[in-house]
């Protein structure tokens, strides 16, 4: 009896180690199931989205790069992919269209798409303003905007802020004549004129030996944001999460990008490698005080302001180049900016 109760008791717990095995080996399978499926759905997750650079890839792109470059877009389940832009490159007409979800252009250019029946919405600005201005030899600028009178002007044909000039001075003694972005004919006249942007072109002066000065065009009063991030306003009325989280993750960029800008700027370099990296380097430092200063400054990067646009709007209807003056509110928000 003694003998057979021991077996029992052995059988008994043979019996009750496979079944806690077999548990054991559910919860393990179950708990492996589990994380694979979560790895896969963090994996179905990301979210893939495309952006349109308004110009081949600059310092004025750095901050989109180093949210990239430190995986601030991935942690907010993007997949970022960087379209270059160009002279023959509308990011407006492209993100209209749906083949991208984010473009970069001016604030100009957004507020008159609505001529064309497009409507877009600017959600972070990169510059407070606009570094184009006018260029001139060294000792041969200007105080006053009419003082261009009687002088040449290289200046690209039906550029806006060339109209608005026109129309709120009297500059008919200028000698207007195309821009082309060759500065040939500027450096061999001491009293030529042409545009420029401050982030730029006086750099590529100095390397051959000429020394320029500049004057904002913002001095006129006509100063747009630069470099704005806009979304169709279709796609921020049905993706929402995703807007405000690759405005979160740009805008970090952008302050990353503030103390890293040289490491960041080989990035860019790859993206475009016709660019020097001194090149790059004298655009992050003169365009800094345009991304970090300003309202900036106060309210963070991106930063906007109802009149801001709604000034834009104005003077874009004086020159007829809007056809009509509606709400600022219409084609900006501020609602997805982190706070500063």
């Amino acid at each position: 009896m003694k003998i057979l109760k021991k077996i029992r008791l052995s059988v008994m717990g043979i019996v009750l180690f496979l079944i806690l095995a077999a548990c054991n080996g559910q919860e393990s399978s179950s708990s492996k199931k589990e994380e694979k499926n979560s790895t896969e759905n963090d994996k179905q997750e990301m979210n893939d989205v495309k952006i349109v650079l308004n110009w081949f890839a600059k310092s004025q792109h750095g901050g989109l790069y180093a949210g990239i470059d430190k995986g601030l877009f991935e942690e907010n389940g993007l997949k970022v992919t960087v379209e270059s832009g160009g002279p023959q490159v509308s990011s407006i007409n492209i993100v209209a269209s749906g083949k991208a979800e984010f473009g970069l252009a001016h604030a100009d250019q957004i507020a008159m798409a609505r001529n064309e029946g497009i409507e877009l919405v600017a959600v972070a600005a990169v510059m407070q303003g606009s570094p184009q201005a006018f260029m001139f030899h060294k000792g041969y600028g200007i105080k006053d905007f009419e003082e261009l009178n009687g002088r040449k002007v290289y200046i690209q044909p039906g550029i806006v802020y060339w109209e608005f000039l026109k129309n709120k001075y009297d500059l008919s003694g200028v000698e207007e004549l195309a821009y082309t972005g060759q500065h040939v004919n500027f450096v061999d006249d001491m009293d030529a004129v042409t545009q420029a942007f401050v982030t730029s072109e006086p750099y590529f002066m100095k390397l051959d030996g000429i020394d320029v000065e500049t004057k904002l065009i913002s001095d006129a009063g006509y100063d747009p944001y630069n470099v704005v991030l806009f979304v169709s306003k279709d796609y921020l009325e049905k993706n929402e999460k995703t807007v405000r989280a690759f405005t979160k993750a740009f805008v970090e960029g952008w302050n990353l990008y503030k103390d890293s800008y040289e490491e960041i700027n080989k990035l860019v370099q790859k993206d475009n490698p016709d660019i020097e990296l001194e090149s790059l380097k004298f655009e992050s430092e003169t365009q800094a005080e345009f991304v970090y200063g300003r309202d900036a400054e106060e309210h963070g990067v991106g930063y906007m302001t109802e009149e801001r646009w709604a000034t834009l709007i104005e003077q874009l209807h004086e020159l007829g180049l809007v056809n009509e003056i509606y709400d600022a509110k219409e084609i900006f928000t501020t609602e997805f900016l982190p706070k500063h």
